[in-house]
């Protein structure tokens, strides 16, 4: 009875070894599988981490019970390295210098979510929102991006493009300006110490949300850089949304419908991402000039999304991070969706992440240097 009872429970494991592995296979695969024809993979790839963690699990498991079943989680993980590469940064920790290095140019790209409140008052939204600007200040930026921003012309609300030109001292800037009523307006805008030369945008067709592609050229010294930023599709979840999530992790009765909701926002997503990561892929590959792209592309490394815009660009977090390197405060502790790309033009010289829960997203500081200084 116990010889059987091992051979049920080694079998059994062995199966879902396999399981495990050709899903993982499959999820390493979305970053070459375009979400209009191949969306479920593109879901494969979300639950990457997880089922990185199972296969990790399965590895350990069976080096302690029967080695050689180890080799199939051992073998699957080689081929997926890839993916596991760029989903985890194994550089050593080293402390940001907060003093740049000469010929330092450091950027910031954060998404701001509206500075919290718009409207003028006193309240804790407001509160925040003067936290924000004071952590922008500190970083001593020369560039600056920022994704989901609000200024106002409404003497009532806040008009965040004046504060941040004469108070913070960034006299340059170039917005999106997507007129949002009242004298509103919303977009990503790019802050510069130094003069903008040029500049231009891009606006993404429908069924994508009404988000933009800007660029500056910025002359700093003697040398120009160009530098993209940008917002892509969003999920849209709302708190309904949200409250479905913890429904379904709960086990709810209604787990089945609210499936079907978060699965259909997620499909819409990724497909209306892939459409904007194709037009952003054409439009940096001839750029002029030494390039660094950083926005909130609200994707993961393991996507379609990621490889279309990153090409062979660096990534400043792998370059000089540690770790996972989660940039979205909610949902997961596994979702990196914003980033800082610089072409081979440049040299990445230090990265850090500030893990201030005053915006839905993390702050990136990344300095860069250009080569033929």
């Amino acid at each position: 009875m116990a010889t059987k009872l091992r051979f049920f429970t080694k079998t059994f494991f062995l199966i879902c070894n396999f399981i495990v592995a050709f899903f993982f296979l499959l999820a390493c695969l979305a970053p070459y599988m375009n979400p209009q024809r191949w969306w479920i993979i593109s879901f494969l790839g979300l639950a990457f981490p997880f089922i990185l963690l199972t296969m990790l699990i399965f590895l350990i498991w069976w080096l302690f019970i029967k080695r050689k079943y180890a080799l199939i989680s051992a073998i699957t993980l080689l081929l997926g390295i890839k993916s596991i590469l760029i989903f985890y940064a194994f550089h050593a920790t080293w402390s940001f210098h907060q003093k740049k290095d000469p010929g330092a140019i450091r950027i910031v790209t954060w998404n701001v979510a509206r500075f919290i409140e718009m409207k003028k008052n006193n309240n804790k939204g407001s509160q925040t929102r003067l936290k924000m600007m004071e952590m922008i200040k500190a970083q001593d930026a020369d560039v600056i991006c920022l994704q989901e921003f609000f200024h106002s012309n409404n003497p009532d609300w806040y008009p965040n493009i004046n504060y941040i030109r004469d108070n913070l001292h960034y006299p340059y800037y170039y917005f999106s300006r997507d007129h949002d009523g009242y004298n509103h307006y919303t977009g990503s805008i790019i802050f510069s110490r130094y003069p903008i030369i040029d500049s231009g945008i891009i606006r993404y067709p429908k069924p994508t949300l009404p988000d933009a592609l800007i660029h500056a050229d910025i002359k700093i010294n003697d040398e120009v850089v160009r530098v993209y930023t940008t917002h892509l599709q969003s999920l849209q979840f709302g708190k309904q949304d949200y409250q479905k999530i913890d429904d379904i992790k709960g086990g709810n009765d209604s787990m089945i419908s609210n499936s079907r909701t978060i699965v259909s926002k997620f499909k819409r997503g990724v497909v209306n991402r892939s459409i904007q990561a194709n037009i952003i892929k054409d439009e940096i590959k001839d750029s002029p000039y030494p390039m660094v792209f950083c926005g909130d592309l609200n994707d993961i490394p393991n996507s379609y999304t990621y490889a279309t815009i990153k090409g062979n660009m660096q990534d400043a977090f792998l370059k000089k991070g540690f770790g996972i390197g989660r940039t979205f405060s909610s949902l997961s502790p596994t979702l990196r969706i914003d980033y800082v790309f610089a072409d081979s033009r440049c040299k990445i010289l230090q990265f850090n992440r500030l893990m201030k829960r005053y915006s839905d997203h993390y702050m990136l500081v990344t300095d860069v240097e250009l080569k033929n200084q």
